[in-house]
């Protein structure tokens, strides 16, 4: 990967939801780097425990055993990562499921709620824990982690793709109703990306995946890092309410 400017977070604290594993752990690390301290919230604990201990070479981490899918959890995550830093800069809405593959029909409405828990609840959830905190304080950056799914569909994950599609919408809403403070919120639409979330792949299901991507590869963590790097930064100062593309060109909208 080409070398490229690293944005400064000295000074910033940065929440980051599954923050222990793939696009999560690559933006904590990028963060690290920049100099800002983390608040990492999962549910996986050992995951986190072994995030931590590799960041922490690098930069104060504070961990958070939560689902982000329960409200008061995520409140009292929040309130535990304010009383620790005493403030909290940057949010990064990163945790999320991709729940079972169905076509409508079979697709169980219970496992379609339980998909909408995690990747919209969850992400309601965090920013109404924190965005009154940023909007008092006169700064904020929040980035949310949704999908290309969201703009264009991917069949028999209906939940899925519902989930991130009202994702983006929030985020054009919220983006909206905090302009005027000093918060800024977006949002970022990545392909798929060889983490967890899709578990083992074989070569049919990884021929399917890249079909419809012009560029004919997954995109890195890292990559998705660093355009998240970008929004959660200073250098991110006119930029609210939108959603930043990294598809490798299946999606141009």
């Amino acid at each position: 990967m080409p070398t490229i400017a690293r944005p400064d977070f000295a000074g910033r604290v940065a929440v980051v939801t599954g923050g222990n594993r793939g696009i999560g752990l690559e933006t904590a690390r990028l963060l690290a780097r920049g100099g800002a301290r983390l608040s990492l919230w999962a549910r996986d604990t050992l995951r986190l425990e072994a995030a931590a201990t590799e960041l922490a070479d690098m930069t104060e981490v504070h961990i958070v055993q939560a689902d982000v899918g329960d409200e008061q959890a995520v409140q009292a995550a929040a309130r535990a990562a304010i009383d620790h830093f005493g403030q909290v800069d940057i949010l990064v809405n990163n945790a999320g499921t991709l729940g079972p593959r169905a076509p409508v029909g079979t697709y169980l409405a219970s496992d379609f709620e339980a998909v909408l828990r995690i990747n919209l609840m969850g992400t309601f959830h965090c920013c109404s824990a924190l965005v009154p905190h940023m909007s008092a304080r006169g700064y904020g950056r929040i980035v949310n982690v949704a999908s290309v799914a969201g703009k264009d569909g991917n069949p028999f994950v209906s939940g899925y793709a519902a989930s991130k599609a009202a994702q983006i919408a929030l985020t054009k809403s919220l983006g909206k109703e905090v302009a005027t403070t000093g918060v800024l919120v977006n949002a970022v639409t990545p392909s798929a990306s060889p983490t967890d979330i899709f578990g083992e792949l074989d070569e049919d299901r990884k021929r399917a995946l890249l079909a419809n991507v012009p560029m004919a590869r997954f995109v890195a963590p890292e990559e998705v890092a660093q355009m998240i790097g970008w929004l959660c930064s200073e250098a991110c100062s006119f930029s609210t309410g939108a959603t930043f593309d990294i598809s490798g060109g299946r999606a141009t909208f």
